[in-house]
């Protein structure tokens, strides 16, 4: 039979498991909360639809170019990394970075700067403020 431990460790043991659980799960909610947060700013910013975004970010193949951290499907290394792209002052190192500009630019690259890497897209303008949107969570 093995030894049974002394109530008071015991009560000490299950406080610390108690203790971990509820940081655990505090950090879950706080990660949620913050990132409701960053979806209804972007939706504001552009009138576009988080959720429908990624899925035209994948569907169109943009991560084939561009890696973003956490998205397994998105690790190309020919553009640059989206990560943080909401915090950036510019895109393409000289189109500030607003809702318009970025709407237009994943739309249309080649008509704000003719000759760059990224081809037009074929995005409807619904689409495009739709990965905008997604865009304006990557912090």
């Amino acid at each position: 039979m093995a030894p049974r431990l002394p109530p008071a460790v015991l009560f000490a043991f299950v406080l610390v498991v108690l203790g971990f659980a509820a940081g655990a799960t505090s950090l879950g909610v706080q990660r949620w909360q913050t990132q409701r947060r960053a979806e209804t700013a972007a939706h504001e910013l552009t009138g576009g639809d988080v959720q429908r975004g990624k899925a035209a970010f994948l569907r169109h193949g943009c991560g084939a170019c561009h890696a973003i951290r956490n998205l397994q499907p998105a690790q190309g290394g020919v553009g640059p990394p989206l990560n943080g792209v909401a915090t950036r002052a510019f895109l393409a190192g000289r189109l500030a970075n607003d809702p318009q500009q970025l709407t237009a630019w994943v739309r249309h690259p080649q008509a704000l700067q003719p000759g760059v890497g990224m081809p037009d897209t074929g995005l409807s303008e619904a689409e495009a403020r739709d990965v905008a949107a997604y865009l304006y969570t990557l912090r």
